[in-house]
């Protein structure tokens, strides 16, 4: 059975019957970085790209390069371990997770209209089960991804982090939504803006709830998707593999999803 099975799903993947949809963001010199005031510490640095050798008298036949770069930056997966929370769980870094848990059905609750009409938007409770009775129950195990068409905005920092004098405005989940969620047995929460929170969640309680309650239940986030306006609501299969990294609080990820 699990013979014909993979043999079904290469015999797929190659005649083109799946489709693989990648949901990263170009990473680079201007991929936007997340902004902390100074009150919350140290901020990540831009990613820089430096030089070894491009076929030249530093190295004749090859071109490389070596990079700087925060661990969660671009399109990335956060380890439990990222937040206070989840310090003390097990298997709670990217070296350490099953990885198993990198490959898992992904659920897809499209509000790009009410982000449209409201950057500050918060998916409640109710706004799940609404889903869920058009689309079908959330399952154990399966990602809970939120599209917002925000990765649209990613060319350009300033539209991406959306802030002013007020603070970060930009969507997310409400405290109530992830604790349902996670009531649901979900394996991960992901967002298409700079962090798995919305801008105004460090006004909520617990503050920033996506990282504080996912990662206290050693569970995992994913940020800065893109292209979720690919997938359907259900059926799609989401692989995310965050570099095995010791003791690594979270990796840059190339996502990709598989939709028939």
């Amino acid at each position: 059975m699990t013979t014909n099975t993979l043999a079904s799903l290469a015999t797929a993947l190659v005649s083109g019957s799946i489709k693989v949809v990648d949901l990263t963001a170009p990473l680079g010199p201007e991929t936007p970085v997340l902004y902390l005031p100074p009150q919350f510490g140290k901020n990540t640095p831009s990613v820089k790209v430096h030089q070894i050798s491009e076929y030249n008298q530093d190295g004749p036949f090859w071109a490389w390069n070596w990079l700087e770069l925060g661990e969660h930056t671009g399109t990335h997966f956060d380890a439990p371990c990222h937040w206070i929370t989840g310090k003390d769980n097990p298997n709670n870094t990217t070296d350490t997770i099953p990885p198993q848990n990198f490959v898992a059905p992904v659920n897809v609750i499209d509000r790009s209209k009410e982000a449209a009409a409201n950057p500050d938007y918060l998916l409640t409770v109710d706004s799940i089960k609404e889903w869920e009775a058009e689309h079908g129950a959330i399952e154990a195990g399966t990602w809970v991804l939120l599209r917002t068409d925000w990765y649209k905005r990613n060319g350009s920092s300033e539209t991406f982090l959306n802030a002013d004098e007020n603070g970060p405005h930009s969507p997310g989940p409400t405290a109530e939504a992830i604790e349902y969620l996670l009531s649901k047995g979900i394996i991960g929460w992901g967002s298409e803006t700079i962090g798995t929170d919305a801008g105004s969640a460090g006004g909520m309680t617990p503050p920033f709830p996506a990282h504080n309650l996912m990662h206290k239940n050693n569970r995992y986030g994913l940020a800065s998707l893109s292209n979720l306006d690919q997938l359907p609501a259900k059926g799609a299969v989401l692989i995310a593999a965050p570099l095995k990294f010791v003791k690594g609080t979270g990796s840059p990820v190339r996502a990709l999803a598989l939709i028939a």
